[in-house]
This record gives structure tokens, C-alpha cells and sequence, in this order.
């Protein structure tokens, strides 16, 4: 299948254009404004570990190795779009708008993380896995019902796509045109369990077929391919042409998550040897230097500012108000059940000490 579903690149891993129809729409502020961000996203996520580590932070879930897949995606939707993250894309969440403090706050266990800013149409991370695909595509049929040019981006790993939600959402938005993306992260690994394990397909973008949706399969290391491909993706479902499902093929350098040592599963030879060949923020410093439009002391200023945006962030996070410990309970149902007052009063009695 790979033969059906090559892999889709402009960019190669030394920074060469390999598709020169697309080379008069990447202008130096467009690179610049790319590489801007990718720091911005990388400095957030490892401050976050970093936050974690020091117990200021709940359990978190990096993506560093998948800042291109992310980014070039998120840079690719109109203003009233949607976006359906999981709780791995805080990368897309940031550069579609969403507030840096409040992405801590989620973090933080905060409920208040879960609110999109104001016009901004960010879904909560979903942590099921794909139950946000069906959601997507009712989003989408409802702008298409109303009459709307808004599209709709969700987001979703490779172990997703064994999950009956995956295929739902698809046939859904397929059977209905809805203006949809399905925007696959193959990172290489479902929790510890590497792709080649959990199915038998040779690729992602092959599921397309079944659905009679196009499917494609680009490098998602390559910011150029996936911001010009979901963009055309994106422009075809606004004109009614239905769905795309797109596979970004990329790398998670890291754990899963923060509670896991990705030692004991992968190859950490590999896993080096991959981010010195491919790593996104790389690529595109190469394409820069070949260009002649590279400037170290430029760079500098934004990992500078990027640093500076991320501290101003944290100390926003931190001065938040402390949260409601009656928020636990009084907004689980309407009106709380015989079990949920039971649990209050005896969690308070624990917060008196007077417990037995």
C-alpha cells in the first residue's frame, strides 16, 4: 500500500524544496513565523516536564519530535474553525489561539483549562481514545446545515485509528460530506505498543478507502507538506467535496506520558539517531541556512522571547485563584445524588481531620 500511499514531502530532511510548485508561497516571514512558533511550542513543552518534575504540574503528555504536525496544521484553519485536540495537541491548541495559562491550568487539574478562549472554537483534550471523531464530524454537519464555510480539524494518534469511534466518525462524515479533517499523528507508538503491532495495515491514509474519502500520507516532520496539505484538505471540505484523512508520519521523542519510562520500549539509539536526521525544528533551520535567510542572533531573540512568554505564563498560572473544593461535587449532576453528598461530607470531615 505504500506504493498507493507514498509518502508526500516539499521538504527533505537536509532543508532541499523537492516540490517546486510550492515554492512561491513560502516567503521568509512565513518561515520565520513558522520557526517562531515551533520554539514557542517546544519551550512550552519542556517547561511543562520541567513543572511536572517539581510537582507544580499533574501528570502531562509531551509531544516534542511532533511540533510540525501540529503547528503547520493549526496554522492552516480560518478563524472560526474548529479544532478537536486530544490531550497530546497542545501544540495546535496554542498556535490556533488558545491561552498559554490556561493550557497550564489543565495541567493542573484546573476545570477552568477546558474553557476555550473567547471566539475560539477549542473542544476540551480528549483523553478517550478517538471519541472526539464523532464529535468532530457532528460539529461539521452542523456548520454544513447551517450554511456556514467553517471546516473542522480533529486530531487523533495512530492507536486511535483501532478504536470503533475511529471508523464511525469516518463513515459518518463521509455518508454526509461533512467538512471535516481527520488529522492522524502517527507517531510510532500507542502508549508502549509500536504501530506494527496493533495493526496489520501498511499505512493510515489506506483506511481512507473504505470510506471512499481521499486519504493522504505526508511527512509530519516536513512543516511545508503539512501546512499546504491541510490547507487544501481544509478548502475542499468548505466547497462540499466532504472529508480527508490525512496521516502525518512523525516521531514522539519522549514517554507517553510524564508516568512512564519509554526506556523499558523503545530504542533510545534510534530514537537519537531519528531526531539528529529529522527532527522538525532542524529541517527548517536547514531550509533557512540554504535560503541565505538564517540569522543566529535573530534565532536567538526568539528562544529569548519564547522563554520570556513562557515564564510570564507560569507566574499567570500560578497567581490563578485556588480552586472550589465544592466544584468537585456540586456540578457532577443538576441535582446531586445521595451518593455525591455522601462522598462530600466525608471529604470534608477528611479536610477537618476529624475522619475517622
Amino acid at each position: 500500500m505504500e506504493t498507493h500511499f507514498p509518502m508526500i514531502r516539499i521538504m527533505d530532511e537536509e532543508g532541499r524544496v523537492t516540490d517546486e510548485e510550492y515554492k512561491d508561497n513560502i516567503s521568509e516571514d512565513f518561515v520565520k513565523n513558522l520557526y517562531t512558533q515551533l520554539i514557542l511550542v517546544r519551550t512550552f513543552d519542556r517547561k511543562a516536564i520541567s513543572l511536572q518534575r517539581q510537582g507544580r504540574l499533574g501528570t502531562y503528555a509531551p509531544f516534542e519530535g511532533q511540533e510540525a504536525a501540529q503547528v503547520g496544521s493549526a496554522m492552516a484553519l480560518n478563524e472560526h474553525d474548529w479544532m478537536f485536540p486530544t490531550y497530546r495537541d497542545h501544540a495546535a491548541s496554542i498556535t490556533f489561539g488558545h491561552s498559554l495559562p490556561h493550557v497550564f491550568l489543565y495541567w493542573q487539574g484546573r476545570a477552568e483549562g477546558c474553557a476555550s478562549p473567547s471566539g475560539k472554537r477549542i473542544f476540551p483534550p480528549a483523553v478517550p481514545i478517538a471519541t472526539q471523531l464523532p464529535h468532530a464530524t457532528g460539529a461539521a454537519m452542523a456548520e454544513k446545515k447551517k450554511g456556514t464555510s467553517n471546516a473542522v480539524i480533529v486530531y487523533f494518534g495512530d492507536g486511535a485509528t483501532s478504536e470503533g469511534d475511529f471508523h464511525e466518525g469516518l463513515n459518518f462524515a463521509s455518508v454526509f460530506k461533512a467538512p471535516v479533517v481527520f488529522f492522524n499523528q502517527n507517531n510510532q507508538f500507542a502508549i508502549s505498543l509500536p504501530v506494527h503491532k496493533q495493526m496489520n495495515s501498511t499505512t493510515i491514509a489506506q483506511k481512507a478507502i473504505s470510506y471512499e474519502i481521499p486519504g493522504l500520507r505526508i511527512d509530519g516532520n516536513d512543516i511545508f507538506a503539512v501546512y499546504f496539505h491541510t490547507k487544501k484538505a481544509l478548502e475542499r471540505a468548505r466547497n462540499g467535496k466532504g472529508p480527508t484523512l490525512i496521516e502525518a508520519v512523525t516521531w514522539r521523542y519522549g514517554a507517553h506520558t510524564t508516568a512512564d519510562d519509554p526506556k523499558k520500549y523503545r530504542n533510545q539509539k534510534d530514537s537519537i539517531e531519528k531526531r539528529e536526521r529529522n527532527d522538525p525544528l532542524l529541517r527548517l533551520k536547514r531550509y533557512m541556512v540554504r535560503e541565505g535567510i538564517w540569522d543566529e542572533a535573530w534565532k536567538d531573540n526568539v528562544v529569548e522571547q519564547a522563554s520570556h512568554t513562557i515564564e510570564k505564563a507560569v507566574n499567570e498560572m500560578e497567581a490563578f485563584p485556588s480552586p472550589d473544593v465544592n466544584d468537585l461535587f456540586d456540578h457532577v449532576f443538576e441535582t446531586p445524588t445521595w451518593t455525591i453528598k455522601e462522598q462530600k461530607d466525608s471529604y470534608f470531615q477528611y479536610l477537618r481531620g476529624d475522619a475517622e
